[in-house]
Protein backbone atom coordinates (compact mmCIF):
# COMPACT_ATOMS: atom_id res chain seq x y z
CA UNK A 1 0.00 0.00 0.00
CA UNK A 2 1.23 3.47 -0.81
CA UNK A 3 2.05 5.85 2.03
CA UNK A 4 -0.61 8.53 2.51
CA UNK A 5 -0.09 12.24 2.73
CA UNK A 6 -0.41 12.30 6.50
CA UNK A 7 0.99 8.90 7.49
CA UNK A 8 -1.34 8.57 10.49
CA UNK A 9 -3.33 5.40 11.11
CA UNK A 10 -6.88 5.35 12.37
CA UNK A 11 -6.83 1.86 13.87
CA UNK A 12 -8.74 1.52 17.12
CA UNK A 13 -10.36 -1.26 19.14
CA UNK A 14 -13.88 -2.55 18.47
CA UNK A 15 -16.65 -0.25 19.66
CA UNK A 16 -19.21 -1.24 22.30
CA UNK A 17 -22.49 -2.93 21.35
CA UNK A 18 -24.32 0.30 22.23
CA UNK A 19 -22.13 2.23 19.80
CA UNK A 20 -22.79 -0.30 17.04
CA UNK A 21 -26.54 -0.30 17.66
CA UNK A 22 -26.41 3.49 17.53
CA UNK A 23 -24.59 3.20 14.19
CA UNK A 24 -27.26 0.81 12.83
CA UNK A 25 -30.03 3.15 13.99
CA UNK A 26 -28.89 5.61 11.32
CA UNK A 27 -29.93 3.12 8.63
CA UNK A 28 -33.31 2.88 10.39
CA UNK A 29 -33.76 6.66 10.20
CA UNK A 30 -32.25 7.38 6.79
CA UNK A 31 -34.51 4.88 5.05
CA UNK A 32 -37.57 6.98 5.87
CA UNK A 33 -36.35 9.43 3.23
CA UNK A 34 -35.88 6.68 0.65
CA UNK A 35 -39.23 5.03 1.43
CA UNK A 36 -41.60 7.96 1.93
CA UNK A 37 -40.00 10.58 -0.28
CA UNK A 38 -38.18 8.84 -3.13
CA UNK A 39 -40.27 5.70 -3.54
CA UNK A 40 -43.85 5.89 -2.33
CA UNK A 41 -45.66 8.97 -0.98
CA UNK A 42 -43.91 12.07 -2.31
CA UNK A 43 -43.12 10.41 -5.64
CA UNK A 44 -46.82 9.67 -6.20
CA UNK A 45 -47.93 13.07 -4.85
CA UNK A 46 -45.58 14.96 -7.14
CA UNK A 47 -46.42 13.08 -10.33
CA UNK A 48 -50.18 12.98 -9.75
CA UNK A 49 -51.03 16.21 -7.92
CA UNK A 50 -48.21 18.74 -8.30
CA UNK A 51 -47.07 18.29 -11.91
CA UNK A 52 -49.34 19.26 -14.79
CA UNK A 53 -49.56 15.63 -15.93
CA UNK A 54 -48.24 12.25 -14.79
CA UNK A 55 -46.11 12.08 -17.94
CA UNK A 56 -44.48 15.43 -17.21
CA UNK A 57 -44.12 14.58 -13.54
CA UNK A 58 -42.46 11.25 -14.26
CA UNK A 59 -40.04 12.85 -16.72
CA UNK A 60 -39.06 15.66 -14.35
CA UNK A 61 -38.78 13.25 -11.43
CA UNK A 62 -36.40 10.97 -13.29
CA UNK A 63 -34.36 13.91 -14.55
CA UNK A 64 -33.97 15.37 -11.06
CA UNK A 65 -32.90 12.07 -9.52
CA UNK A 66 -30.49 11.56 -12.42
CA UNK A 67 -28.88 14.97 -11.93
CA UNK A 68 -28.65 14.37 -8.18
CA UNK A 69 -26.98 11.02 -8.81
CA UNK A 70 -24.40 12.62 -11.09
CA UNK A 71 -23.62 15.28 -8.46
CA UNK A 72 -23.17 12.58 -5.83
CA UNK A 73 -20.95 10.53 -8.15
CA UNK A 74 -18.74 13.51 -9.01
CA UNK A 75 -18.42 14.96 -5.51
CA UNK A 76 -18.21 11.82 -3.35
CA UNK A 77 -14.56 10.83 -3.98
CA UNK A 78 -13.34 14.40 -3.49
CA UNK A 79 -15.35 14.94 -0.30
CA UNK A 80 -14.13 11.58 0.98
CA UNK A 81 -10.51 12.52 0.34
CA UNK A 82 -10.93 15.86 2.10
CA UNK A 83 -12.55 14.09 5.06
CA UNK A 84 -9.61 11.65 5.20
CA UNK A 85 -7.36 14.66 5.69
CA UNK A 86 -9.65 16.32 8.24
CA UNK A 87 -9.96 13.11 10.25
CA UNK A 88 -13.51 12.98 11.58
CA UNK A 89 -16.68 11.40 10.15
CA UNK A 90 -19.51 12.66 12.34
CA UNK A 91 -19.43 16.39 11.49
CA UNK A 92 -19.91 15.44 7.83
CA UNK A 93 -22.73 13.05 8.69
CA UNK A 94 -24.41 15.74 10.81
CA UNK A 95 -24.04 18.42 8.13
CA UNK A 96 -25.46 16.42 5.24
CA UNK A 97 -28.13 14.77 7.37
CA UNK A 98 -29.34 18.19 8.49
CA UNK A 99 -29.35 19.33 4.85
CA UNK A 100 -31.53 16.37 3.85
CA UNK A 101 -33.82 16.66 6.88
CA UNK A 102 -34.37 20.39 6.27
CA UNK A 103 -35.20 19.86 2.59
CA UNK A 104 -37.60 17.04 3.53
CA UNK A 105 -39.41 19.15 6.13
CA UNK A 106 -39.77 22.04 3.68
CA UNK A 107 -41.71 19.75 1.34
CA UNK A 108 -44.67 20.49 3.64
CA UNK A 109 -45.02 23.80 1.77
CA UNK A 110 -45.38 22.09 -1.64
CA UNK A 111 -49.05 22.45 -2.48
CA UNK A 112 -50.89 20.40 -5.15
CA UNK A 113 -50.56 22.94 -7.97
CA UNK A 114 -48.10 23.19 -10.90
CA UNK A 115 -46.60 26.44 -9.59
CA UNK A 116 -44.78 24.36 -6.95
CA UNK A 117 -43.09 22.03 -9.46
CA UNK A 118 -39.72 23.80 -9.45
CA UNK A 119 -39.47 24.24 -5.65
CA UNK A 120 -40.45 20.57 -5.23
CA UNK A 121 -37.73 19.40 -7.58
CA UNK A 122 -35.10 21.62 -5.95
CA UNK A 123 -35.95 20.26 -2.49
CA UNK A 124 -35.99 16.69 -3.82
CA UNK A 125 -32.55 17.19 -5.33
CA UNK A 126 -31.11 18.76 -2.16
CA UNK A 127 -32.63 16.06 0.03
CA UNK A 128 -31.28 13.29 -2.18
CA UNK A 129 -27.80 14.82 -2.34
CA UNK A 130 -27.66 15.29 1.43
CA UNK A 131 -28.90 11.78 2.15
CA UNK A 132 -26.47 10.07 -0.23
CA UNK A 133 -23.39 12.02 0.87
CA UNK A 134 -24.23 11.42 4.54
CA UNK A 135 -24.41 7.70 3.79
CA UNK A 136 -20.89 7.86 2.31
CA UNK A 137 -19.45 8.88 5.69
CA UNK A 138 -21.82 6.61 7.60
CA UNK A 139 -20.67 3.57 5.61
CA UNK A 140 -17.03 4.52 6.09
CA UNK A 141 -17.48 4.40 9.89
CA UNK A 142 -18.14 0.65 9.93
CA UNK A 143 -14.51 -0.57 9.61
CA UNK A 144 -13.36 1.34 12.67
CA UNK A 145 -16.26 0.14 14.87
CA UNK A 146 -15.85 -3.62 14.63
CA UNK A 147 -13.46 -6.33 13.52
CA UNK A 148 -13.14 -7.63 9.98
CA UNK A 149 -14.78 -10.91 11.04
CA UNK A 150 -17.96 -9.01 12.00
CA UNK A 151 -18.32 -6.61 9.07
CA UNK A 152 -20.88 -8.84 7.38
CA UNK A 153 -23.25 -9.22 10.30
CA UNK A 154 -23.27 -5.54 11.25
CA UNK A 155 -23.64 -4.40 7.66
CA UNK A 156 -26.51 -6.87 7.24
CA UNK A 157 -28.20 -5.83 10.46
CA UNK A 158 -27.89 -2.19 9.42
CA UNK A 159 -29.49 -2.86 6.04
CA UNK A 160 -32.32 -4.88 7.59
CA UNK A 161 -32.89 -2.12 10.17
CA UNK A 162 -33.14 0.34 7.29
CA UNK A 163 -35.85 -1.67 5.55
CA UNK A 164 -37.74 -2.14 8.83
CA UNK A 165 -37.50 1.52 9.78
CA UNK A 166 -38.67 2.73 6.38
CA UNK A 167 -41.66 0.39 6.38
CA UNK A 168 -42.63 1.23 9.97
CA UNK A 169 -42.50 4.94 9.14
CA UNK A 170 -44.66 4.27 6.07
CA UNK A 171 -47.17 2.36 8.22
CA UNK A 172 -47.34 5.23 10.71
CA UNK A 173 -47.88 7.69 7.86
CA UNK A 174 -50.76 5.56 6.60
CA UNK A 175 -52.54 5.06 9.93
CA UNK A 176 -51.85 8.47 11.44
CA UNK A 177 -52.30 10.69 8.41
CA UNK A 178 -53.43 9.27 5.06
CA UNK A 179 -56.16 6.65 5.36
CA UNK A 180 -59.83 7.50 5.79
CA UNK A 181 -60.54 8.08 9.45
CA UNK A 182 -56.87 8.77 10.18
CA UNK A 183 -56.02 9.73 13.72
CA UNK A 184 -55.07 13.33 12.89
CA UNK A 185 -57.75 15.55 11.29
CA UNK A 186 -56.16 17.43 8.39
CA UNK A 187 -57.56 19.19 5.31
CA UNK A 188 -57.53 16.82 2.30
CA UNK A 189 -58.42 19.63 -0.13
CA UNK A 190 -54.94 21.13 0.25
CA UNK A 191 -53.33 17.66 0.54
CA UNK A 192 -52.41 18.27 4.18
CA UNK A 193 -52.56 14.56 5.14
CA UNK A 194 -50.03 13.72 2.43
CA UNK A 195 -47.86 16.76 3.07
CA UNK A 196 -47.76 15.98 6.79
CA UNK A 197 -46.02 12.68 5.98
CA UNK A 198 -43.03 14.72 4.79
CA UNK A 199 -42.75 16.26 8.26
CA UNK A 200 -43.00 12.76 9.72
CA UNK A 201 -40.19 11.54 7.46
CA UNK A 202 -37.98 14.50 8.39
CA UNK A 203 -38.59 14.03 12.11
CA UNK A 204 -38.01 10.28 11.88
CA UNK A 205 -34.73 10.78 9.99
CA UNK A 206 -33.50 13.38 12.48
CA UNK A 207 -34.57 11.43 15.58
CA UNK A 208 -32.88 8.18 14.62
CA UNK A 209 -29.68 9.87 13.45
CA UNK A 210 -29.11 11.24 16.96
CA UNK A 211 -27.94 7.95 18.57
CA UNK A 212 -25.08 7.71 16.08
CA UNK A 213 -24.08 11.32 16.65
CA UNK A 214 -24.28 10.92 20.44
CA UNK A 215 -23.04 7.41 21.20
CA UNK A 216 -20.89 6.17 18.30
CA UNK A 217 -17.17 7.00 18.62
CA UNK A 218 -15.55 9.05 15.88
CA UNK A 219 -12.01 9.05 14.59
CA UNK A 220 -9.91 11.89 16.02
CA UNK A 221 -9.54 15.22 14.28
CA UNK A 222 -6.21 15.86 12.55
CA UNK A 223 -6.50 19.55 13.47
CA UNK A 224 -5.83 20.78 9.96
CA UNK A 225 -7.16 24.16 8.83
CA UNK A 226 -9.96 23.80 6.31
CA UNK A 227 -7.86 25.19 3.46
CA UNK A 228 -5.05 22.71 4.12
CA UNK A 229 -7.48 19.79 4.43
CA UNK A 230 -8.99 20.69 1.05
CA UNK A 231 -5.57 21.08 -0.55
CA UNK A 232 -4.30 17.82 0.92
CA UNK A 233 -7.53 16.08 -0.04
CA UNK A 234 -7.12 17.15 -3.65
CA UNK A 235 -3.55 15.89 -3.55
CA UNK A 236 -4.62 12.58 -2.02
CA UNK A 237 -7.27 12.05 -4.70
CA UNK A 238 -4.73 12.88 -7.42
CA UNK A 239 -2.22 10.43 -5.93
CA UNK A 240 -4.81 7.67 -5.70
CA UNK A 241 -5.83 8.06 -9.33
CA UNK A 242 -2.20 8.24 -10.43
CA UNK A 243 -1.32 5.04 -8.59
CA UNK A 244 -4.62 3.21 -9.05
CA UNK A 245 -2.77 -0.05 -9.82
CA UNK A 246 -1.71 -0.19 -6.16
CA UNK A 247 -5.38 -0.46 -5.19
CA UNK A 248 -6.23 -3.13 -7.72
CA UNK A 249 -8.57 -5.22 -5.48
CA UNK A 250 -10.68 -2.13 -4.78
CA UNK A 251 -10.75 -1.08 -8.43
CA UNK A 252 -11.71 -4.57 -9.59
CA UNK A 253 -14.52 -4.84 -7.06
CA UNK A 254 -15.90 -1.40 -7.94
CA UNK A 255 -15.98 -2.27 -11.66
CA UNK A 256 -18.06 -5.38 -10.91
CA UNK A 257 -20.28 -3.47 -8.47
CA UNK A 258 -20.89 -0.73 -11.02
CA UNK A 259 -22.43 -3.36 -13.31
CA UNK A 260 -24.62 -5.27 -10.89
CA UNK A 261 -25.70 -2.18 -8.94
CA UNK A 262 -26.92 -0.68 -12.22
CA UNK A 263 -29.03 -3.81 -12.58
CA UNK A 264 -30.40 -3.30 -9.06
CA UNK A 265 -31.17 0.36 -9.72
CA UNK A 266 -32.97 -0.54 -12.96
CA UNK A 267 -34.96 -3.24 -11.17
CA UNK A 268 -36.17 -0.69 -8.61
CA UNK A 269 -36.91 1.93 -11.26
CA UNK A 270 -38.71 -0.32 -13.76
CA UNK A 271 -40.19 -3.11 -11.62
CA UNK A 272 -43.45 -1.29 -10.98
CA UNK A 273 -43.78 -0.38 -14.65
CA UNK A 274 -43.32 -4.04 -15.60
CA UNK A 275 -45.85 -5.22 -13.00
CA UNK A 276 -48.44 -2.77 -14.28
CA UNK A 277 -47.78 -3.21 -17.99
CA UNK A 278 -47.29 -6.98 -18.28
CA UNK A 279 -49.46 -8.26 -15.44
CA UNK A 280 -52.07 -5.50 -15.41
CA UNK A 281 -51.56 -4.65 -11.76
CA UNK A 282 -53.36 -1.55 -10.44
CA UNK A 283 -51.39 1.18 -8.62
CA UNK A 284 -52.57 -0.13 -5.24
CA UNK A 285 -51.37 -3.64 -6.14
CA UNK A 286 -48.01 -2.27 -7.31
CA UNK A 287 -47.68 -0.43 -3.99
CA UNK A 288 -48.43 -3.60 -2.03
CA UNK A 289 -45.94 -5.54 -4.16
CA UNK A 290 -43.27 -2.90 -3.49
CA UNK A 291 -43.91 -3.09 0.25
CA UNK A 292 -43.75 -6.89 0.19
CA UNK A 293 -40.49 -6.73 -1.78
CA UNK A 294 -39.01 -4.42 0.86
CA UNK A 295 -40.08 -6.82 3.62
CA UNK A 296 -38.38 -9.79 1.98
CA UNK A 297 -35.28 -7.69 1.22
CA UNK A 298 -35.01 -6.77 4.90
CA UNK A 299 -35.48 -10.39 5.95
CA UNK A 300 -32.82 -11.44 3.47
CA UNK A 301 -30.31 -8.87 4.74
CA UNK A 302 -30.92 -9.95 8.34
CA UNK A 303 -30.74 -13.68 7.64
CA UNK A 304 -27.55 -13.36 5.57
CA UNK A 305 -25.82 -11.16 8.18
CA UNK A 306 -24.19 -14.14 9.94
CA UNK A 307 -23.79 -16.09 6.71
CA UNK A 308 -21.73 -13.27 5.20
CA UNK A 309 -19.14 -13.55 7.97
CA UNK A 310 -18.91 -17.32 7.49
CA UNK A 311 -18.92 -17.43 3.69
CA UNK A 312 -17.06 -14.17 3.14
CA UNK A 313 -18.50 -11.06 1.52
CA UNK A 314 -17.41 -11.92 -2.02
CA UNK A 315 -19.02 -15.38 -1.96
CA UNK A 316 -22.18 -13.92 -0.42
CA UNK A 317 -22.46 -11.42 -3.28
CA UNK A 318 -21.94 -14.20 -5.84
CA UNK A 319 -24.57 -16.44 -4.21
CA UNK A 320 -27.00 -13.52 -3.97
CA UNK A 321 -26.52 -12.61 -7.61
CA UNK A 322 -27.45 -16.18 -8.54
CA UNK A 323 -30.47 -15.68 -6.26
CA UNK A 324 -31.41 -12.66 -8.39
CA UNK A 325 -30.64 -14.21 -11.78
CA UNK A 326 -32.66 -17.44 -11.42
CA UNK A 327 -36.03 -16.12 -10.17
CA UNK A 328 -35.55 -12.97 -12.25
CA UNK A 329 -35.29 -15.08 -15.40
CA UNK A 330 -38.43 -17.04 -14.53
CA UNK A 331 -40.31 -13.79 -13.84
CA UNK A 332 -39.72 -12.88 -17.49
CA UNK A 333 -41.31 -16.16 -18.60
CA UNK A 334 -44.32 -16.75 -16.35
CA UNK A 335 -47.86 -15.61 -17.22
CA UNK A 336 -49.49 -16.09 -13.81
CA UNK A 337 -49.78 -13.11 -11.46
CA UNK A 338 -49.56 -15.51 -8.51
CA UNK A 339 -46.24 -16.90 -9.79
CA UNK A 340 -45.03 -13.35 -10.42
CA UNK A 341 -45.70 -12.55 -6.74
CA UNK A 342 -44.05 -15.75 -5.52
CA UNK A 343 -40.93 -15.32 -7.65
CA UNK A 344 -40.75 -11.65 -6.73
CA UNK A 345 -40.66 -12.51 -3.04
CA UNK A 346 -37.86 -15.04 -3.64
CA UNK A 347 -35.94 -12.44 -5.63
CA UNK A 348 -36.45 -9.91 -2.83
CA UNK A 349 -34.70 -12.20 -0.34
CA UNK A 350 -31.42 -11.68 -2.24
CA UNK A 351 -31.71 -7.91 -2.79
CA UNK A 352 -30.67 -7.00 0.77
CA UNK A 353 -27.71 -9.44 0.97
CA UNK A 354 -26.17 -8.06 -2.25
CA UNK A 355 -26.27 -4.55 -0.79
CA UNK A 356 -25.10 -5.38 2.72
CA UNK A 357 -22.35 -7.78 1.61
CA UNK A 358 -21.08 -5.17 -0.88
CA UNK A 359 -20.70 -2.64 1.94
CA UNK A 360 -18.93 -5.24 4.09
CA UNK A 361 -16.53 -6.16 1.26
CA UNK A 362 -15.74 -2.50 0.63
CA UNK A 363 -15.02 -2.06 4.33
CA UNK A 364 -12.53 -4.94 4.28
CA UNK A 365 -10.79 -3.81 1.08
CA UNK A 366 -10.40 -0.11 1.92
CA UNK A 367 -6.95 1.05 3.15
CA UNK A 368 -7.35 2.56 6.62
CA UNK A 369 -5.95 5.98 5.78
CA UNK A 370 -7.98 6.33 2.56
CA UNK A 371 -11.23 4.92 3.88
CA UNK A 372 -13.58 7.84 3.22
CA UNK A 373 -12.10 8.47 -0.22
CA UNK A 374 -12.57 4.79 -1.09
CA UNK A 375 -16.18 4.91 0.05
CA UNK A 376 -16.50 7.97 -2.14
CA UNK A 377 -15.49 5.81 -5.09
CA UNK A 378 -17.96 3.24 -3.77
CA UNK A 379 -20.71 5.87 -4.03
CA UNK A 380 -19.43 6.74 -7.51
CA UNK A 381 -19.70 3.12 -8.63
CA UNK A 382 -23.32 3.05 -7.53
CA UNK A 383 -24.32 6.24 -9.34
CA UNK A 384 -22.06 6.93 -12.33
CA UNK A 385 -23.94 4.93 -14.98
CA UNK A 386 -27.23 4.16 -13.18
CA UNK A 387 -29.17 6.19 -15.76
CA UNK A 388 -28.18 3.80 -18.56
CA UNK A 389 -30.18 0.81 -17.30
CA UNK A 390 -33.65 2.36 -17.68
CA UNK A 391 -32.59 3.73 -21.08
CA UNK A 392 -31.55 0.25 -22.26
CA UNK A 393 -34.74 -1.33 -20.92
CA UNK A 394 -36.87 1.36 -22.56
CA UNK A 395 -35.01 1.08 -25.85
CA UNK A 396 -35.22 -2.72 -25.98
CA UNK A 397 -38.90 -2.60 -25.08
CA UNK A 398 -39.55 -0.13 -27.89
CA UNK A 399 -37.55 -2.10 -30.48
CA UNK A 400 -38.99 -5.49 -29.55
CA UNK A 401 -42.49 -4.40 -28.62
CA UNK A 402 -42.21 -6.50 -25.45
CA UNK A 403 -41.61 -5.46 -21.84
CA UNK A 404 -40.33 -8.95 -21.14
CA UNK A 405 -37.51 -8.54 -23.65
CA UNK A 406 -36.70 -5.07 -22.33
CA UNK A 407 -36.56 -6.23 -18.71
CA UNK A 408 -34.21 -9.01 -19.78
CA UNK A 409 -31.49 -6.35 -19.77
CA UNK A 410 -31.56 -6.48 -15.95
CA UNK A 411 -30.60 -10.16 -16.03
CA UNK A 412 -27.75 -9.30 -18.41
CA UNK A 413 -26.49 -6.77 -15.83
CA UNK A 414 -26.61 -9.35 -13.04
CA UNK A 415 -24.85 -12.03 -15.10
CA UNK A 416 -22.16 -9.57 -16.22
CA UNK A 417 -21.60 -8.41 -12.63
CA UNK A 418 -21.35 -12.02 -11.46
CA UNK A 419 -18.81 -12.94 -14.14
CA UNK A 420 -16.72 -9.80 -13.57
CA UNK A 421 -16.64 -10.29 -9.80
CA UNK A 422 -15.67 -13.92 -10.28
CA UNK A 423 -12.95 -13.25 -12.86
CA UNK A 424 -11.51 -9.92 -11.79
CA UNK A 425 -11.02 -10.92 -8.17
CA UNK A 426 -10.19 -14.58 -8.70
CA UNK A 427 -6.45 -14.00 -8.66
CA UNK A 428 -6.29 -11.75 -5.58
CA UNK A 429 -5.02 -13.01 -2.25
CA UNK A 430 -7.67 -14.40 0.02
CA UNK A 431 -7.14 -11.95 2.87
CA UNK A 432 -7.72 -9.04 0.45
CA UNK A 433 -11.07 -10.49 -0.59
CA UNK A 434 -12.84 -11.96 2.39
CA UNK A 435 -14.39 -10.04 5.23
Amino acid sequence: MLPTRNGNQEKQGPASRRALLAWASYDWGNNAFATLIQTFIFAAYFTRQVAESEQQGTTLWGLTLGISGVLVAVSAPLLGAIADQAGRHKPWIALFTLLSVTATALLWFIRPTPEFVIPALILLGIGTLGSQIALLFYNALLPQLTTTERFGRWSGWGWSAGYAGGLLCLALAWFLLIREGAWLPLDPESAEPVRATFLLAAGWYLLFSLPLLLFTPDSPSKNKPARQAISDGLGQLRDTLRHIRHYRPVAHFLIARLIYSDGMATLFAMGGVYAAGTFGMEPREVLLFGIALNVTAGLGAASFAWITDRLGSRRTILVSLVGLIVPGTFILLVESTLLFWALGMVLGLFVGPVQSASRALMASLSPETLRREMFGFYALSGKATAFLGPLFVGGLTYLSGSQRVGMGMIIVYFVAGFVLLLLLLAGERKHDLES
